[in-house]
């Protein structure tokens, strides 16, 4: 298995949020809402998912210059994000290195359709708990950032191995937790999160699936 890195939680913990809110706030209603990852939950009120998921320059260019810095990505590489969203991050780290060779896909139709306008012919639909359709090791790195918690635990081995099987390297990042505080916060705010696993069950989970590359936590603390 890789290393524990830290290219996210900079950026995670410059949101403040009312965890309380959130899980008294007809919960159960938002939370059917936002895993349809239709417009609600992207660009809709807060109480479903991103209150507006919109691209803000630069937001993203410290996560995208420390995986160019980190997996040494130069205009020969090609790259795959799986649960690429809107996409943010493929196009910060194509405009740091334009040469770079960006793909990705997500499950949201409604993502895709509102993608960045200069990568959206570089991503699809697609449904991480099947086959990628891609070859074996055909990408220099895979990143997947805030999606495989959203998948029950039978699902994460099939997403781990395709990830570990079609990436020279790869880093994942989930939200995860250390103690009961960090617990307690995650269940109010999580939405779409399938798996409430601690970094513990995180490891033995990849460890157990064969999982090769890199990983980051988020804490909600």
């Amino acid at each position: 298995m890789g290393n524990l890195k830290n290219f996210v939680t900079p950026l995670h913990t410059q949101t403040k949020r009312n965890y309380v809110e959130r899980m008294t706030n007809n919960k159960v209603y938002c939370s059917e809402v936002a895993k349809k990852y239709s417009k609600e939950y992207w660009d809709g009120d807060r109480k479903f998912g991103y209150g507006g998921y919109k691209y803000i320059p630069g937001r993203w260019k410290s996560v995208a210059e420390k995986l160019i810095k980190t997996y040494k990505l130069d205009s020969k590489s090609k790259i795959l994000d799986v649960g690429c969203g809107k996409g943010f991050l493929l196009h910060e780290m194509k405009l740091l290195e334009p040469g770079l060779e960006i793909h990705g896909f997500d499950i949201s139709d409604y993502a895709i359709e509102n993608s960045h306008k200069n990568i959206k012919s570089n991503i699809f639909l697609h449904d991480i708990r099947n086959k990628f359709p891609f070859k074996n090791k055909e990408f220099d790195l895979i990143i997947s950032l805030g999606a495989i918690h959203n998948l029950k635990v039978f699902d994460i081995k099939n997403a781990m191995q395709e990830i570990d099987r079609v990436g020279k390297s790869s880093y994942v990042m989930v939200e995860s937790y250390r103690n009961l505080k960090e617990l307690f916060n995650l269940q109010c705010w999580a939405l779409t999160c399938e798996s409430f696993l601690s970094t513990e069950e995180w490891l033995w989970l990849y460890k157990s699936f064969n999982y090769n590359g890199d990983y980051e936590f988020i804490f909600f603390e």
